[in-house]
């Protein structure tokens, strides 16, 4: 079976690029490929609900650009849709005196990214929005929302199909070959059995996610960077202990970690998460600690970058790891930001694992990393923001696959 594009990856980013590609080329032929049983099973769904507004990140880079970018189109799209999600805003809290200047930073960030109506404020008006925050300054950031991403990922996957694209699901790529006429993609389906066989398509795009890397080195790039999965644990305040939060809180990050902290989170569908952390997952879909996969692991503990970030960052990793095995260790991390919460405030709730690209000198990659061939479009590093900016992030691929298709 013959294809214009074959996307790999049924997340949001892979969706996004196929609905995106679609509305600017309604006469290609399209498919995704999608391992899971489902599309969006994995980082799509398993997410903060966030919308950011785009503060953390370096100006002019993929990820401020493409998020600012990408908050418009998502809103505007949740509209159109009917998709619950609310712009409530959040506040950025430093919890002492020597938060001041970095919290400063973040805010002058903000402001060269073009954010609207952020400010700083005092701790009197960092407890009129949060009365139980303990706080010496803030930043106030309008912006910011919260939505449920595997909604959104699911309207994106039925409006696609709607309009004649195809999703096939419980098809894992394991080949990709390229001859002078047609690239030739051979999945296999759920449990390893053969899937419906091979399928030729003229230009690919990987979208992979957690596998990205390895779906790369499949297309035949050679890469300098592996995918380093991160399992973030998250608590939830039980209903008699949610009165403590009203919206969003979020800690001054630490900038010698590339994370950023624990916080509170209110969720569209209700409830108030707290998290997440950052341990290594043992493996690239573990969402326990219990979770191994030897093969996995080891491939990540027998990379240079890895064991570079694993000697750089033993002090934060290991009090990431003390807050995985021990609830009082997270709740103190809380506890920094709403004093008032105790233990038994909360209860253990969900996880996720993010994919953070790693390069050879130990430097987990900053920006998104897209990599172009004559046919092939890699997706190699697309950390948060990519779900607030996946409908920016698939104009920015579906232009790059329009000026190769020509």
């Amino acid at each position: 079976m013959r294809y214009d594009v074959i996307i790999a990856g049924g997340g949001i980013v892979g969706l996004a690029t196929a609905l995106q590609l679609q509305r600017q080329r309604r006469n290609l032929r399209i498919a995704v490929l999608e391992k899971e049983s489902q599309v969006a099973a994995h980082q799509s769904s398993r997410n903060s609900g966030v919308i950011h507004s785009g503060i953390y990140y370096r100006p002019g880079s993929l990820r401020a650009t493409n998020c600012k970018r990408g908050y418009d189109l998502l809103l505007h799209f949740c509209k159109e849709n009917g998709i619950q999600h609310e712009v409530c805003g959040k506040i950025i809290v430093a919890s002492v005196e020597n938060e001041r200047e970095p919290l400063d930073k973040i805010f002058q960030r903000g402001v060269e990214n073009g954010l609207v109506g952020i400010r700083k404020i005092s701790a009197a008006e960092a407890i009129e929005i949060e009365p139980n925050v303990r706080a010496v300054e803030a930043v106030w950031v309008p912006q910011a929302g919260i939505v449920d991403y595997g909604t959104v990922a699911h309207k994106y996957a039925e409006i696609f199909q709607a309009n004649g694209g195809e999703i096939f699901v419980n098809q894992k790529v394991v080949a990709i070959n390229e001859t002078k006429d047609a690239i030739i993609i051979e999945t296999k389906g759920d449990g390893g059995e053969p899937s419906e066989g091979t399928r030729e398509t003229s230009f690919f795009v990987n979208c992979a996610g957690l596998y990205s890397d390895h779906v790369a080195s499949l297309t035949g790039e050679k890469l300098n960077v592996k995918i380093i999965p991160f399992r973030g644990e998250y608590y939830e305040l039980k209903p008699e202990s949610e009165h403590l939060v009203r919206n969003l809180i979020y800690p001054v990050p630490n900038p010698n970690f590339p994370f950023l902290g624990v916080h509170f989170t209110r969720m569209i569908h209700g409830g108030i998460e707290a998290g997440p952390n950052a341990v290594l997952a043992f493996r690239r879909e573990g969402y326990s600690r219990w979770e191994l996969n030897v093969s996995e692991l080891g491939e990540t503990l027998a990379f240079p970058g890895f064991q570079k970030i694993a000697r750089k960052f033993w002090r934060e990793g290991w009090a990431e790891m003390q807050r995985s095995y021990s609830k009082a260790h997270f709740v103190r991390a809380l506890q920094r930001l709403v004093p008032a919460i105790r233990p038994d405030d909360v209860v253990p709730g969900r996880s996720g694992v993010r994919a953070m690209a790693c390069d050879r000198d130990g430097n987990l990659l900053d920006d998104f990393l897209i990599l172009e061939r004559s046919r092939i479009l890699n997706v190699c590093n697309a950390p948060s923001p990519a779900a607030t900016a996946s409908l920016a992030i698939g104009e920015t691929l579906a232009g790059q696959l329009i000026k190769m298709i020509g």
